[in-house]
């Protein structure tokens, strides 16, 4: 069965790569609609969410709009995901705006390029950010992922991302491998920090709700002194995105490093701000604000004071 799985899987990549970018996007908002119809327990989790978090901001049909749209944008993102892996660098070129990224190839004092620690969430087709080096020579790009247990679909997902020449590191095996990376410069390491982070995860405001947040993105760059940024893919048009990076976030102050949990908060203001943006860009249908144990349960956190939002500032 799991032979057989690949291979449908397979077949149905390797059609999706050799079809026009503008069939890929439309047949995978026909998908989100279709999921959207069919598929109740995320439905009512993307509604349940954008409820508690913009309910008091915007009527309730244009929350089911917003919801119905992310459905839409969600089909669109991982088609488009499969289509753009399959791209050359000259081919994508016209699709993805990587101009604001040069923030993140600019060289230290002696002429070199530091490691940095990039953020980022789950915002349009995000599997772009995997290309972003080869636009800026001396940089690599690096990111962790949780391997399938189907091993067969997990050589699926790695072969489709291996044109990017992003680095992928298996976070349950590779520690040593990720660690020898980082010693070496130029590295640009992303790190998905938009999601519930479990019991590990330190609890945090997140649109105005606490929830578990990793703490991964300020750790790295704390350990390693790497300068820290948050970075958006923005959908600007039907198979067309834009990324935009932050200025560097403040790790250390008068020489002293700052608390992860300090650190983490001005990430999540950075996301909140992305997201306000365009709502139906983000992740709606993941509990992202489930509720901590019992026994770690305390006094509501105040909320984060604002820092530049994505895409502003020098």
């Amino acid at each position: 069965m799991d032979r057989l799985i690949y291979l449908m899987a397979r077949t149905f990549v390797g059609a999706l790569q050799c079809l026009p970018m503008a069939w890929v996007v439309q047949a995978g908002r026909a998908f989100g609609t279709l999921a959207w119809w069919i598929d109740g327990r995320h439905r009512r989790v993307a509604l349940s969410n954008l409820s508690a978090c913009l309910g008091r901001e915007i009527p309730p049909e244009t929350i089911r709009a917003i919801a119905h749209e992310n459905f839409r944008r969600l089909g669109e993102n991982y088609l488009g995901a499969i289509r753009t892996s399959a791209m050359s660098d000259e081919e994508l070129a016209p699709r993805v705006d990587f101009a604001d990224a040069r923030k993140l190839a600019v060289q230290d004092a002696d002429g070199r390029l530091p490691n940095r620690v990039v953020a980022i969430g789950h915002f349009g087709n995000f599997e772009v950010f995997a290309r972003l080096a080869r636009r800026f020579p001396g940089l690599r790009c690096a990111t962790t992922y949780r391997g399938f247990e189907q091993r067969s679909l997990d050589q699926l997902m790695q072969s489709i991302r291996a044109r990017s020449g992003c680095q992928y590191f298996e976070r349950r095996r590779d520690a040593a491998a990720l660690r020898a990376a980082m010693n070496k410069p130029g590295l640009l390491l992303g790190l998905l920090s938009d999601q519930h982070a479990g019991d590990g995860g330190i609890r945090l405001p997140f649109l105005g709700l606490d929830c578990s947040t990793s703490a991964a993105p300020a750790i790295f760059a704390l350990r390693y002194r790497c300068p820290l940024h948050v970075a958006i893919c923005y959908r600007v048009r039907p198979g067309h995105w834009r990324i935009e990076v932050s200025d560097e976030i403040p790790t250390r102050v008068d020489g002293r490093s700052r608390g992860s949990d300090e650190i983490m908060r001005d990430v999540n203001v950075l996301f909140e701000a992305a997201i306000r943006a365009d709502p139906a860009n983000w992740f709606w249908v993941h509990r992202r604000w489930k509720p901590a144990p019992p026994a770690r349960q305390g006094p509501p956190v105040a909320p984060a004071p604002p820092v530049v939002p994505v895409g502003e500032g020098g």
